[in-house]
């Protein structure tokens, strides 16, 4: 299967993930639903290991377990705000991470005064955060805040996990270790909370919501990894916002989420910057550190 392909159907899978995430929410919380993405996302790629005849014994243990930490929380708050936000609000936000790099590049130039500030790059950061404003306004309630905020926080989170993989890709870490350990840290941070705050009682649909999150989170991980590993970085990048309107046309047609013109507009805004980010950040960094993204 072509690159483009890959990412379309990437995409399409982290859309659905996020429509089992939100119907997960009424019997289960954030962390529990961390706790059973993460128990089979490891299973699955133990599974895969062994049969390729690989080794998940890393040289790196340090660094895999700031990546996770890092990750799993931005998995954790994306959860949470899925479950009580519009659907393609909250997957908006998380995929803010483009938008939040490149904050991240204005500010270690600035910081370091080595670098030009890229002006382009500067506007592209205003124009995401011009849409963040767009997409909250006509959808954040009072009750809604911290969800929102939650939100926006995930998609930051992810920005600094992307560049943690991105140092083990560079260390020689495969794809496949690295998705094993942030399903470990996500099995030990959702059991964390399962202490703190209990474990529901499961039902059928239940189990077979968890079972779809974690099989959906997985096979997508998977495509996307390929899509990047044979596609190009601007192509790929680009494709992977179609996960928003996939999102927008479940939340409207499942949950009766409410069609605006400012969220619209909102939406189109935070794909145009993190695509224009993406093409800037690629044009300005070597081709081994441009690496995939990756669900958190």
């Amino acid at each position: 299967m072509s690159a483009p392909w890959l990412m379309v159907g990437a995409s399409y899978l982290f859309a659905t993930m996020g429509v089992c995430v939100k119907l997960a929410s009424a019997t289960y919380t954030a962390g529990e639903i961390v706790f059973y993405r993460g128990l089979v996302g490891a299973l699955v790629i133990t599974g895969l290991t062994r049969w390729r005849g690989g080794s998940l014994r890393t040289p790196v243990p340090a660094m895999h377990f700031w990546r996770s930490a890092v990750g799993v929380g931005s998995l954790m708050l994306w959860f949470y705000a899925i479950g009580a936000l519009p659907l393609a609000t909250a997957m908006t936000l998380n995929y803010m991470s483009s938008v939040w790099m490149a904050l991240f590049l204005i500010g270690g130039a600035v910081l370091l005064g080595s670098a030009r500030v890229h002006g382009r790059l500067v506007a592209a950061v205003l124009v995401g955060f011009a849409g963040v404003a767009l997409v909250l306004r006509p959808t954040i309630d009072d009750r809604q805040l911290w969800h929102g905020l939650a939100g926006l926080v995930s998609g930051m989170l992810a920005a600094l996990a992307y560049l943690q993989v991105t140092a083990l890709g560079r260390a020689g870490e495969p794809e496949s270790r690295i998705v094993f350990y942030f399903s470990l840290g996500s099995m030990v941070a959702g059991a964390a909370t399962m202490l703190v705050h209990g474990a529901s009682a499961h039902t059928a649909t239940g189990l077979a919501l968890l079972l779809a999150i974690g099989t959906l989170a997985t096979v997508a991980q998977m495509m996307m990894t390929r899509a990047y590993a044979i596609g190009r970085t601007l192509s790929n990048a680009s494709l992977q916002y179609l996960g928003i309107v996939f999102a927008f046309v479940y939340g409207v047609l499942l949950f009766d989420d409410p069609v605006t013109w400012m969220a619209l507009a909102g939406m189109a805004l935070i794909v145009a910057a993190g695509i224009t980010a993406t093409l800037l950040r690629a044009r300005a960094t070597p081709p081994d550190a441009r690496g995939p993204a990756t669900e958190s």
